[in-house]
């Protein structure tokens, strides 16, 4: 009889939050998200010790991804911020150095769990109504009529992924082709139910960022293709092209030993039986006027020169992520049965051309209306490409959920410090029955209110990653950035021009106060203001939903962390 191992019983750790080792992991985990954060944020290399693949990133899709956390309290964090980027592509480091420093802000105040977590929901619920008021002065609206702001939220994304290793002129290439494959894929006549189209990027490593294009419709790679040879397709009588989509083998061996016994009656060959009802599928393709086959799988070689000789263009090895683009650009059914063709399941497509691009050949299959469309992305290796590929996905849907809400938040930390001085205005005039209502004193309102301001704070400051000071001022809330190697006693004036975002310049004194300051920041007594003027050109902004997502993510997770009480883990 096999021996088994007694079981081990579960393992119970009270007051998780209290111990050592919980206070070293948030710590190394917290320094490790803040050094990536920003346009000046510093790479990780990942890998798993033993070999293999390695990422060269600073985003948190793939950072997170990569990274092993064993603390079971830190996998909490991880996974709701996890969550959140797979819901909104940005504004996951945001999320995620909010949250840690919240935990460590709030955990060190001598106030009860219950009541630090009744003060920070209403500290969160101002913040929500501020962000999505009219007044609100941290936030612009975006005009799409014109496309300069729709401009600064594509190369904000970009330019914080220095992993990318992009210039400014090919972040201002790049920033131009991502909008206009966004425009492509927004449909021309809007209906009811309206549903944006899609964007695939075709992958062109160890070339010139600068060589990236974007096409209408679908490439689709065909090494066999030579240009030598012109197109021919056949097309209807309305000049249309009649595309066939195939989500089946027409390779010829459809039949698998796994999928029981065939009986094959004396002298028929399987194979060539096979092949007959290809060659009939063929004549019907041909009957019916299409011009073009694009199958999932492989087409048999015999049936490829049949379709060719009678001016049907086939394609195969399309691959399953194709087909459904292409049955929406096209409207043809996928055809899953060479058994049965119904001409109802045709699609149609305005042209057909050969594309060649570095060393490899392309079919161009264009449509009648683009909402499908492709974008030859390239850089110069894999590393570089494939952080690339993430920020121009997080770029695209960062444009896809600006068109649900048409708003922006200003970027450059200065969101995190304006709502930290609006907070601290509005802790300041509070009545005595909100207090009443939280069950809690003025004191420890006070206390956690400084708390979650100082951890806004946190978030902008960990953009500086140089050494030099960090400010914000005493009228409009924003976040200013000192270079290294100036006293604290220099007049910042002097020394800076722009906010963090680029929409305040130093034109008028501002009084600047020190961030994360040695005795605390002072409580500003005024409510900061909206920027009188607002320069369209080169603002930084990040996604108005992402980040107020981002924001409630972090203040509810830090919340259910600090109401843990046991953490049960089981040792089997």
């Amino acid at each position: 009889m096999s021996r088994f191992e007694a079981k081990k019983p579960p393992l119970f750790l009270s007051e998780p939050l209290t111990k050592d080792i919980f206070s070293q992991s948030l710590s190394v985990l917290s320094g490790i998200l803040k050094s990536c954060y920003g346009p000046a944020g510093r790479l990780k290399q990942l890998h798993n010790g033993v070999g293999g693949y390695v990422c060269t990133t600073s985003q948190s899709s793939a950072l997170l991804g990569h990274l092993s956390v064993s603390h079971p309290v830190l996998r909490v964090l991880t996974a709701s911020v996890q969550n959140h980027v797979s819901r909104f592509s940005d504004c996951g480091l945001f999320t995620a150095i909010l949250c840690s420093s919240l935990i460590e802000n709030f955990h060190s105040l001598n106030v009860t769990p219950c009541t630090v977590i009744k003060i920070s929901k209403h500290l969160l619920s101002l913040c929500m109504g501020y962000l999505r008021s009219e007044g609100c002065g941290c936030r612009v609206a975006v005009d799409f009529s014109s496309v300069e702001t729709l401009l600064c939220l594509v190369r904000s994304v970009l330019t914080s992924k220095p992993a990318c290793m992009l210039s400014k002129t090919e972040v201002d290439h790049l920033t131009t082709l991502i909008l206009k494959a966004f425009m492509f894929t927004v449909p021309c006549h809007v209906e009811t139910n309206a549903v944006l189209g899609k964007c695939i990027i075709v992958p062109m490593k160890g070339r010139r960022v600068v060589d990236s294009a974007v096409l209408p419709g679908v490439l689709i790679e065909t090494p066999e293709i030579t240009l030598a040879k012109p197109l021919t397709v056949k097309r209807t009588c309305s000049n249309v092209i009649k595309i066939a989509l195939f989500c089946v083998s027409m390779s010829g061996d459809s039949f698998s030993p796994e999928e029981g016994t065939i009986t094959v009656c004396q002298g028929i060959s399987l194979e060539a039986s096979e092949l007959n009802q290809l060659l009939d599928v063929g004549k019907q393709l041909v009957n019916d006027e299409v011009g073009l086959v694009v199958c999932q799988k492989v087409i048999h070689p015999s049936l490829k020169q049949y379709l060719k000789e009678n001016h049907v263009f086939p394609v195969d090895r399309a691959g399953l992520s194709l087909m459904e683009p292409l049955s929406r650009m096209t409207g043809a059914k996928p055809i899953a049965s060479i058994h049965s063709l119904s001409p109802s399941c045709y699609g149609s497509l305005k042209d057909v051309c050969i594309e060649s691009f570095a060393s490899k050949h392309f079919v161009h299959l264009i449509p009648n209306d683009t909402v499908i469309c492709s974008l030859i992305l390239c850089n110069r290796n894999e590393t570089a490409w494939d952080e690339l590929k993430r920020a121009c996905e997080t770029a695209e849907h960062v444009l896809q959920l600006t068109v649900k809400e048409p708003l922006a938040l200003l970027g450059g930390g200065c969101t995190e410090t304006h709502l930290a001085s609006y907070i601290r205005h509005k802790s300041c005039n509070l009545s005595t029955s909100s207090f009443e209502d939280m069950d809690c004193s003025q004191t420890q309102y006070q206390l956690v209110a400084d708390g979650f301001c100082r951890s806004l704070e946190s978030v902008a400051c960990s953009l500086n990653h140089d050494g030099g000071e960090v400010l914000t001022d005493m009228v409009y809330g924003h976040c200013w950035f000192v270079p290294f190697g100036f006293p604290s006693v220099s007049d910042w004036s002097d020394l800076v021009s722009k906010c963090g975002c680029g929409i305040n310049g130093n034109t008028e004194n501002l009084n600047w106060r020190l961030l994360q300051g040695q005795f605390g920041s002072p409580i500003i007594q005024g409510c900061p203001e909206e920027p009188s003027v607002k320069v369209a050109d080169f603002l930084t902004l990040d996604c108005f939903a992402a980040k107020c997502s981002g924001l409630q993510v972090a203040v509810e997770t830090a919340n259910l962390i600090l109401d843990l009480s046991y953490v049960i883990e089981d040792q089997n």
